[in-house]
């Protein structure tokens, strides 16, 4: 019996170890991106994803949305949801084709910026996003490289989105943005 404690108590410090090592060869910086058709106009879909303050009734996870005041006259909110709170600050605001938001705090095991660009499509319009974030901490790294993916938080925003407008579109692949 003891023998199996020394065993499973080996391989768990193994694994531990493997997911820090694992973790610290992963790139700090890592983008991606997701799309989301929607038989909305680009200036429907840019009105709902800017007003930041009313995120709680769509949005799957956000409870509170705060305006803050900003010394640089940029926009900036914080979300309260289900895993604490995020300040942001809105870098540039071109309605209705592009939107770009970034975490405001330094604090935090991870950063980022998210890079909304909403086009026009036959019957409506694409929102697509694009995620340049940042993860300082090596596990957190693993975790979303491995077990989250970097595509789980822009699918579940997307998701949101669509249901908002009463649609049922699924979010794909999207195109890389620049910033």
């Amino acid at each position: 019996m003891l023998k199996i404690a020394a065993v499973a108590v080996a391989l768990l410090l193994g694994a531990i170890v493997l997911v820090v090592v694992v973790g610290y060869a992963l790139p700090k910086q890592h983008v991606a991106a997701r799309a989301l058709s929607l038989r909305q106009t680009p200036a429907s879909v840019f009105d709902l994803i800017s007003n930041f303050k009313d995120e709680p009734s769509w949005r799957a996870g956000v409870q509170q949305v705060e305006l803050l005041p900003d010394p640089d006259g940029r926009m900036r909110f914080r979300e309260k949801g289900n895993h604490g709170a995020l300040t942001y600050a809105v870098l540039e605001s071109q309605p209705p084709q592009r939107l770009v938001t970034r975490i405001d705090d330094k604090a935090l095991p991870f950063g980022g910026m998210w890079i909304f660009e909403i086009s026009p499509i036959a019957g409506g319009s694409c929102l697509n996003i694009t995620e340049r974030g940042e993860i300082y901490n090596p596990v957190f790294r693993f975790v979303s490289r491995f077990i989250l993916g970097y595509h789980s938080t822009m699918d579940n925003y997307l998701t949101s989105v669509a249901r908002k407008f009463d649609e049922t579109s699924v979010p794909s692949e999207g195109r890389i943005a620049n910033y």
